[in-house]
């Protein structure tokens, strides 16, 4: 069995290109004592990644020169010489970018294929499903009747953020790119409002449509936006801070936040957070993320670009914009 694997070659500066990635193929490693090989079948493409290719200190340790490019994925086990795994096991796992994947077990999870498509366990019911739901609800804090703005809205956390905020009794607004994006997020989402970035000017649009105010912004883009928000919080407003894909590939000093004196005034709270922060709740947010699903309550979309190959020019479409939903690699 040949692997075809994607390797970081390069750091980038600025926005990532395909000279940063070697791609490879090379024989698939046989599974020693208390391993298994599976065969991987789709990869999580995230905008966290342009963050584990960067040197320095983070959250978690650089993806090294020559390695594989971490990934999650879903994968089915076709060699074991595990205990708990056996041929036909479905598990997801932090695989890589590669078609198939050794591993010892370690922070592997088993997953039921008949209960959902398998995409939707690297979306609604993977990592961007547990940093929406315990971004909102526990960072957030989100309590009935408030209002909740959110950027990056029709992305594989802000979508799935407003609409659990909307089951909360909330009202929902919501930030993206273009009027297609927004009609999403109204028209299929349940949105109460959406703001076209693209065409709007982000103050007088949260204005009309926060005209009270916001309790909890939820923020994936940092930024211009970031400040934006921050100018219409409420009194002990929060904002939970997910991500900055605006300023991931800025080749200067990251832009920090100029309105950050509304915290003071209105003593509200800023409050940085990674899911893996939660993995002992993870039991939680996937019953309660499946119930939803399964009652139809929640409402995902994957974006699946075929090939492993195609990694490098599948991770720009996140800072493009041009995917639409969840954005996975079917290996």
């Amino acid at each position: 069995m040949k692997n075809t694997r994607v390797l970081l070659a390069s750091r980038p500066v600025g926005r990532p290109t395909r000279d940063n990635w070697t791609i490879e193929s090379v024989d698939a490693t046989s599974p020693g004592e208390g391993e298994f090989l599976a065969e991987v079948k789709f990869i999580s493409v995230d905008p966290a990644m342009r963050g584990w290719v960067n040197e320095g200190k983070s959250y978690i340790e650089p993806v090294e020169i020559g390695a594989v490019m971490r990934a999650g994925g879903v994968a089915r086990v076709v060699e074991s010489r595990h205990p708990d795994y056996a041929v036909g096991d479905h598990v997801v796992g932090i695989t890589g970018v590669q078609e198939y994947w050794l591993s010892n077990g370690h922070g592997v999870r088993k997953i039921d294929p008949d209960a959902a498509p398998l995409p939707k366990y690297l979306g609604v019911l993977g990592m961007p499903g547990m940093t929406a739901y315990f971004g909102i609800l526990d960072v957030g804090a989100i309590k009935e009747g408030e209002v909740v703005l959110v950027s990056g809205a029709a992305g594989a956390v802000g979508s799935l953020v407003g609409q659990i905020a909307r089951l909360k009794g909330c009202r929902v607004v919501g930030i993206a790119g273009g009027p297609e994006k927004c009609a999403y997020l109204t028209d299929e989402l349940g949105f109460d409002a959406a703001i076209d970035y693209k065409s709007e000017s982000l103050y007088p649009a949260i204005q009309a449509a926060c005209p009270d105010g916001i309790d909890v912004y939820f923020d994936n883009v940092g930024g211009e936006t970031l400040d934006a928000a921050l100018a219409f919080l409420r009194f002990r407003g929060r904002v939970a801070l997910c991500g900055a894909i605006s300023q991931y590939n800025a080749m200067q000093a990251i832009e920090g936040p100029k309105n950050y004196l509304s915290l003071l005034v209105n003593r509200g709270r800023m409050e940085g957070f990674i899911v893996f922060d939660f993995e002992q709740d993870y039991p939680r947010g996937i019953r309660d993320m499946s119930r939803w699903l399964a009652e139809g309550k929640l409402k995902s979309r994957e974006h699946v670009v075929k090939g492993v190959d195609t990694f490098p020019e599948t991770l720009l479409m996140l800072f493009d914009g041009r995917n639409q939903g969840k954005l996975v690699i079917e290996a």
